[in-house]
């Protein structure tokens, strides 16, 4: 649990380069994702590691941190602390250099407009599912005062949908957000939609494109213009679209219409302007595109449910990842606006519960208390849909794991595909879904089927990742710095002696006499204080005196000539006892246990005797960083108690060989 919001706010702002960097802000439901001005500025490996940040993604043209189920307090102080707008948009007229693709802006456009309106639309979509529950039990009737009032608040939302896109659009655009909401509500105004063709009484004017699939009966025209008049309710891409051009006419006329009558010229223009062109060209047009869309979905989805469910349900963690599955979000709208229905989204319902399948094994196999805790808290969160704690915190680090609940999700996808499980509304998150697939027909095996498939998921992938997710190799090595989180120091001491085995450390019996010796840096870099290191065991000495360093290559040579008392099974440390008598620990990066060996090489062996100069290990410094963590290395010399005084030698640029450390 995040503690200091206010603080955390003040150094994610600082870190993400400033609120001087920051183009727009919003959050989802469980990441803040910035759009910046220049994502060099951004501090990202110090960002990853900052207490309350779970991982950092850079990926749709987005600069998302991900914080967890606290992201909406979070993101409260952001916009607090960094001054910034509600709805995050700083600068909306910044074209800066950056050069995205057409998937990145896309993927940065869909969300940026739906992500503030996630959480309502997840509620609402909840309300209308308790409706509906109530209505399939006989509880209530359709013409109870209590279904009535429950279905209005949960149907309200996605019936006036254009008018909460036109807002969450008008703040992405930078256009005023009554402008948004104005034509937003010109698309769903009563006597708009009483002449949709669905609605619409009356003999026709005339029919345009009479015979071919766009033949459209006319009831009205404007300025003798025919206008084509399409249901907008609960639509998505018409108002985005007159959004964008709402844009374009606003910009020009701030900059053509003088100041003093701006206030109201502005909107008056930019109405007259738009709300026509989008009944007239826009809505026909999108609302055709959107059909088309809509009818290639279910082209796929008829032609093979259950390899779309395999393919979706397969590779949804994975773009859940990258942020991308917000693509997929205005096609689930569009299907519930066109067939009432949805059978494509609704396909990766049971991809949480394989996620918390996997995150299940990881708490079985591996015996860290810090794991384990986090490993129930990624657990409670998946149950409820949120799952990127899992991924990040637990899963993913582990790629054989992950890869077992992504094989879950496709299973899970294949057997909704089976069932034929549809999703009638938008709903919530995990298990928050199953209202959402109580159809017109009440409960049947659709529901059932759901029911099946997030089982099946669940259970398959426990199994999978059970046999097969673990390397025999790798988890003793994982299971062997299980004190590292439950005792570091007595761990640390444990690895320069006799065994790679977690011991509690042996009392230091004090030496009448040492031999004076200078230890010689085993790393080529730049030398940082001890104290600087962002490891409390290490910068409070608490493992014995020394410096750290900060590696230009990822080579370590070893500074003495003596033994090595061990190499640790996951290669992320070594121990070493010098002929003088100096124990060293050199310890490469800060939670680096955790990359299980992946990116070391080791080039010796326990008790191997060892020349000054002589190749130690090797890491994946570039490999090791892009992954999130820190690759400081601390040489220390854990017997240093022994010793009259222990000097650093060298407080810059050091090459392997230089001075480091001074024993007396």
């Amino acid at each position: 649990m995040i503690k200091d919001y206010d603080g955390l706010a003040k150094t994610i702002v600082k870190l993400v380069g400033g609120k001087d960097n920051v183009k727009s802000v919003v959050h989802c439901a469980t990441r803040l994702r910035f759009r910046l001005k220049d994502e060099k500025k951004a501090s990202t490996n110090e960002l990853k590691d900052t207490e309350g940040v779970v991982t950092v993604v850079q990926s749709g043209g987005q600069y998302q941190v991900v914080i967890g189920n606290e992201v909406a307090d979070v993101y409260d102080h952001v916009i607090k602390v960094g001054g910034f707008p509600d709805g995050g948009t700083v600068d909306a007229d910044d074209d800066s250099d950056e050069k995205t693709s057409v998937l990145d802006k896309f993927i940065d456009l869909i969300s940026g407009i739906f992500a503030p309106a996630l959480g309502c639309l997840a509620a609402t979509g909840m309300i209308k599912g308790l409706a509906t529950i109530l209505l399939t039990t006989g509880l209530v009737t359709e013409k109870s005062g209590t279904y009535i009032v429950l279905y209005a608040i949960g149907d309200a939302f996605f019936y006036f949908l254009p008018i909460i896109l036109g807002l969450s659009a008008a703040k992405k655009f930078g256009v005023d957000q009554f402008i948004g909401l104005s034509i937003g509500a010109a698309l769903v105004y009563p006597t708009i939609v009483a002449l949709n063709p669905t609605a619409a009484t009356g003999k026709p004017l005339f029919t345009l494109f009479a015979g071919t699939a766009l033949s459209s009966p006319i009831h009205i025209t404007f300025l003798k213009i025919p206008v084509i008049m399409m249901n907008y309710t609960s639509s998505v891409i018409p108002i985005i679209v007159a959004m964008w051009i709402a844009s374009k006419v606003e910009g020009y006329l701030k900059k053509v219409i003088p100041t003093f009558v701006k206030t109201f010229l502005v909107p008056f223009f930019t109405l007259i302007v738009v709300v026509p062109l989008t009944l007239l060209v826009v809505g026909p047009v999108t609302s055709w595109i959107s059909d088309a869309l809509a009818a290639g979905a279910s082209g796929l989805y008829n032609m093979s449910p259950i390899i779309t469910g395999i393919l979706i349900g397969g590779l949804w963690q994975v773009l859940v990842i990258f942020g991308l599955h917000w693509g997929l979000v205005p096609l689930a709208m569009l299907n519930l606006q066109n067939l009432q229905y949805d059978p494509i989204l609704v396909l990766t319902g049971a991809a949480s519960f394989a996620q918390i399948g996997a995150v299940l094994a990881v708490i079985m196999k591996v015996k860290s208390k810090k794991i384990q805790g986090l490993g129930w808290s990624a657990f409670l969160s998946g149950i409820f849909g949120i799952t990127e704690p899992a991924i990040y915190g637990i899963t993913l680090p582990r790629k054989k794991v992950f890869a077992m609940s992504c094989i879950g999700g496709g299973i899970g996808g294949a057997i909704l595909g089976l069932f034929g499980t549809k999703a009638y509304m938008v709903g919530g998150l995990g298990v928050f879904l199953l209202p959402s697939y109580i159809g017109p027909n009440g409960i049947n095996m659709e529901f059932y089927g759901a029911i099946i498939s997030w089982i099946v998921a669940f259970a398959v992938t426990l199994g999978l990742a059970l046999v097969f997710g673990f390397n025999k190799e790798d988890l003793k090595a994982e299971n062997a710095v299980t004190e590292t989180d439950n005792n570091e120091p007595e761990l640390a001491t444990a690895m320069v002696g006799s065994t790679a085995t977690a011991t509690p450390a042996p009392e230091v019996v004090e030496k009448a006499d040492v031999t004076p010796e200078t230890i010689v840096s085993p790393i080529k870099g730049s030398v940082v204080s001890l104290s600087e290191v962002k490891d409390e065991v290490f910068s409070s000495e608490a493992l014995g005196k020394g410096i750290a360093i900060l590696p230009d290559e990822g080579k370590v040579y070893s500074p003495v000539d003596g033994k090595v008392s061990v190499v640790f099974p996951t290669k992320h440390a070594i121990g070493l006892n010098s002929n003088d008598g100096a124990e060293l620990l050199i310890h490469i990066g800060m939670d680096t246990v955790q990359l299980e060996g992946k990116g070391f090489t080791s080039h010796v062996e326990q008790d191997q005797e060892v020349k000054k100069g002589q190749l130690l290990m090797e890491f994946d410094v570039d490999g090791i960083t892009s992954q999130g963590y820190d690759v400081t290395t601390p040489v220390v010399v854990t017997n240093s108690k022994d010793y009259n005084g222990v000097t650093v030698e060298n407080n810059g640029q050091v090459n392997v060989g230089d001075n480091l450390i001074d024993l007396k």
